[in-house]
C-alpha cells in the first residue's frame, strides 16, 4: 500500500509559484513578488517563503540578481526531461507501441486516482491497462483512468488497441485540450497481479508514477498510474548550485 503525506507549506508554495511560471503569470525575465508581498499574499511566514524561493532557485526556476531581486528563468531543461514519462503515457499509440492491451472496463476508482480526478471514493471510472514490453520483457504497466462522463461518445471503452493516443482521441472527440501534467512518484510493494504481469520475484518493490493530465483550468482529464520494476530503474537528477 502506498501512503501519501501532504507536503510541507514551503513545498506547496513552491509548487504554486512554479505553476504560475508555467502558465505565464510570471514570465521569463520578470521579477517575482518580493518576500513581503508573498508573505501577505499567501499568509505564510517569512522563513516559509524564503525556503520556497530557495527551492525554486535550486531547481533552476528562479535566480537572484544583485540590485534587481529574484528573476524568473523559465522552465528548466531537466524538468522537460522529467515530464517525458507523463508524455509517453498520454501519447502512446496502442496500435503501434511495443506491448499489449491487458484490460478495458469500468472499475471503482482507486483512492489516489479519485483524489486526482476530484471524484468521490465510490465513483466508477473507465480504466485502460497496457503492458509495455521491450525485447519480450515487460518493463512498464500503465493503468489509465478517465471520468465516466468524459468517455461518452468515444472509443476508449472498446476492448481493442486505439489507433492513436488517448490524448489525440479525447481532444478530437470531446473538444478538450490537454495543457499540463503533474507527476507524483512513490515506492511500494506490487500487488499480486502487477507482480505477475511484470514477472517480479517476491519482495521486489515497484515505482509508481502517478501522471495527472489537466486542461488549462486545472481539471484532470486523465490519470495514468505507471508501474515500473524498481530493480530495473536508474533515476538521475541534475540541479544547479547557487
Amino acid at each position: 500500500m502506498a501512503y501519501e503525506v501532504e507536503p510541507p507549506k514551503y513545498v506547496r508554495l513552491a509548487q504554486t509559484l512554479q505553476r504560475r511560471i508555467e502558465d505565464g503569470t510570471y514570465a521569463p525575465g520578470s521579477r517575482v513578488p518580493s518576500e513581503n508581498q508573498l508573505v501577505q499574499a499567501f499568509g505564510m511566514s517569512r522563513p516559509t517563503v524564503v525556503r520556497a524561493l530557495e527551492l525554486l532557485k535550486r531547481d533552476g526556476w528562479l535566480e537572484s540578481r544583485q540590485g534587481y531581486g529574484t528573476i524568473v528563468r523559465g522552465r528548466p531543461e531537466v524538468v522537460e526531461q522529467k515530464d517525458q514519462r507523463g508524455r509517453e503515457a498520454l501519447e502512446r499509440d496502442e496500435s503501434q507501441g511495443a506491448g499489449r492491451l491487458i484490460d478495458v472496463g469500468h472499475v471503482p476508482v482507486p483512492a489516489r486516482v479519485a483524489s486526482a480526478l476530484g471524484l468521490p471514493k465510490k465513483a466508477e471510472v473507465l480504466m485502460r491497462r497496457f503492458l509495455v514490453e521491450e525485447d519480450g520483457e515487460a518493463v512498464e504497466l500503465v493503468s489509465s483512468y478517465f471520468p465516466a462522463g468524459l468517455v461518452e461518445g468515444t472509443e476508449l471503452g472498446v476492448d481493442e488497441p486505439l489507433n492513436g493516443s488517448t490524448r489525440e482521441h479525447l481532444e478530437a472527440r470531446k473538444k478538450v485540450r490537454f495543457d499540463h501534467v503533474t507527476e507524483r512518484v512513490s515506492a511500494r510493494l506490487p500487488e499480486a497481479g502487477e507482480a505477475e504481469l511484470l514477472d517480479l520475484p517476491d519482495g521486489v518493490p515497484v515505482l509508481s508514477v502517478l501522471v495527472v493530465a489537466c486542461d488549462a483550468s486545472g481539471r484532470a482529464l486523465q490519470v495514468s498510474d505507471v508501474i515500473l520494476p524498481a530493480d530495473r530503474q536508474e533515476l538521475e537528477d541534475t540541479y544547479r548550485l547557487s
